[in-house]
């Protein structure tokens, strides 16, 4: 997979244009979550673009925690954070938080109250709100605009050593209350929270938000470009303002590329919160939404996500991704390193009639007949196997080609079976199925006496091990419209969890290890719910997928 900035686009435009014209001499950029929730797939793609455009360059990329609203962040997050970002593959060059620079963002709103350039006002947010104005009408001015600048200091001051209650003021920018882009329209620049902060302490009750801290934050640190999603490109204007007045002596550039978003899939950390709320799932971890955690614990690989994400490119063209675009990039990338086993979710049992009693016969089974040199296994055969329910019908329809009474099959790595016998209880559930086997037909011999046009997997049944599958399907209903409320919309199908049998040989496997099963899928051992006495597989994806990857880029 080619690195994304070896293809063209505008973000590599720009910042060539920017090295030919010496406006940069070392390309710097950065990844600034904000540490309120887990990383998600939409995450990936603004790091993978931080972090490669800085490479591509011999540049560097800072990793800093946007922590400027203490009543949502919390060290859980940015430990998790970190993590993620260390799992993809990336090093960042330094660590930084944005309460690192309190101080000076203090003194910097103080510079433009000195310049008049900003005031306390004591209207509440609803009033603020309200006096913002409309896209085709201006704001209002607020009564406490032309305050004086000894006020405003005063206020200020007062502001930070703790004498107003929350909501009582606000330090806003003085810009333009006519701008056409609402976001001139005298900002909001400082509130007041009296909370405990995770890295300051207690040390503050004023807090810059977020659109006044972040340019600040990426002129101190000396960012070259700051590469940011759409939604923020109305906000490019104030970003250049606060730079401009604060007298920053770094002069970042604001850059904006189009979110990734994948369609029936849930990313918003409001919308996963909400669902962890209501126990819909069980975590930011939960295999079915698309956090970087969840997307790890599910079994997908960080080579994959990174060749899906670098496929979709940079534009600024917003557009919903097909989710069976991440997955053809992880099958593409495990179908060399998964060795293959056998596995039944819907267990039948199938007794061979005419094999020896207490017999065990041990079979030679290839690990992954695509990559040789991950060698050959031995799996136990007797007279009792297990097989998939739905491998058997009683009354088959026309061209159904497993087992039913009177066909023949071939068990895979074994012999062929037939089925002369059906058992049933009291209510007429098929509980087992009584077959022959032919000992002429032995996988590898060379037998070509007969062709059968079914083949089955199976799990021997005195050395099965029980083992828990959780099967996924999207959490969104494929026939959501997107306009009724989250929990309608939540797909009451989206797990299913089956109690079957794995082969002996993979007992000991370990959480995150992984195996294609046969038919199947690919398969990953749950880190959260396994335990040493009964493993939890998580279905990856499918074997198979219709999306075509060169249809799709046409």
């Amino acid at each position: 997979m080619k690195n994304i900035h070896e293809e063209n686009n505008f973000i590599k435009a720009i910042v060539e244009e920017d090295l030919k014209s010496g406006r940069v001499k070392e390309v710097v950029t950065r990844f600034p979550p904000e540490p309120n929730g887990y990383l998600h797939i939409g995450h990936a793609r603004a790091i993978t673009i931080n972090f490669d455009t800085a490479a591509a360059y011999g540049g560097r990329t800072h990793l800093r925690f946007d922590d400027t609203n203490p009543t949502k962040e919390d060290v859980e997050y940015v430990e998790a954070i970190k993590e993620d970002i260390e799992w993809l593959g990336f090093k960042w060059d330094e660590l930084y938080y944005a309460s690192d620079y309190f101080e000076e963002m203090y003194q910097r709103a103080v510079l433009l109250i000195k310049k008049g350039l900003a005031y306390v006002d004591h209207q509440s947010q609803e009033e603020i709100r309200a006096t913002r104005g409309t896209l085709t009408e201006p704001g209002i001015e607020s009564p406490y605009r032309n305050r004086s600048v000894e006020e405003n200091l005063e206020l200020f001051e007062r502001m930070r050593n703790g004498e107003f209650k929350e909501g009582e003021c606000v330090l806003r920018a003085k810009v333009d209350m006519n701008s056409p882009n609402i976001n001139m329209r005298d900002p909001v620049i400082y509130r007041i929270l009296h909370a405990h902060h995770h890295n300051t302490g207690d040390k503050w009750c004023i807090y810059p938000m977020y659109t006044f801290a972040h340019p600040l934050e990426d002129a101190i640190e000396g960012i070259t470009h700051s590469l940011c999603s759409l939604e923020f490109e109305d906000q490019r204007p104030f970003y250049d303002w606060v730079i401009e007045h604060c007298e920053m002596e770094s002069q970042p550039r604001q850059y904006e590329f189009a979110k990734l978003q994948i369609d029936r899939a849930i990313i918003g950390k409001r919308y996963i919160r909400q669902l962890i709320e209501e126990g819909i799932i069980d975590g930011w971890d939960d295999p079915r939404v698309y956090t970087l955690s969840g997307l790890r614990r599910r079994g997908f690989t960080p080579e994959a996500i990174l060749a899906f994400v670098r496929a979709t490119g940079i534009s600024k063209n917003s557009g919903v991704v097909d989710p069976r675009m991440l997955e053809h990039f992880v099958r593409e990338d495990l179908k060399l390193k998964a060795p293959r086993t056998m596995a039944v979710l819907r267990p039948l049992k199938v007794v061979i009639t005419n094999y020896p009693k207490g017999q065990v016969e041990w079979l030679d089974a290839e690990n992954n007949p695509e990559n040789p040199e991950m060698g050959t296994r031995k799996i136990p055969f007797s007279r009792e196997i297990y097989i998939e329910q739905d491998d058997f019908m009683e009354n088959p329809p026309p061209k159904y080609f497993r087992l039913y009474p009177g066909n023949e099959v071939r068990l895979k790595h074994a012999y062929f079976i037939k089925c002369h016998d059906v058992i049933k209880d009291e209510q007429g559930n098929i509980v087992e199925v009584h077959c022959t086997y032919d000992p002429e037909t032995k996988s590898g011999s060379g037998f070509t006496g007969r062709k059968v046009k079914g083949t089955l997997h199976w799990v021997e049944a005195n050395h099965a091990v029980p083992a828990e599958f959780r099967l996924y399907e999207p959490l969104i209903r494929e026939d959501a419209t997107g306009e009724e409320d989250l929990l309608d919309q939540i797909n009451p199908n989206s797990l299913e969890i089956l109690q079957g049998f794995i082969e002996e040989n993979i007992k000991d496997a370990e959480p995150h290890d992984k195996f294609q099963m046969f038919r199947h899928g690919y398969f990953n051992v749950d880190p959260k719910f396994s335990t040493p006495e009964k493993l939890v597989f998580n279905l990856i994806v499918s074997l198979k997928s219709s999306y075509d990857p060169k249809k799709a880029s046409k």
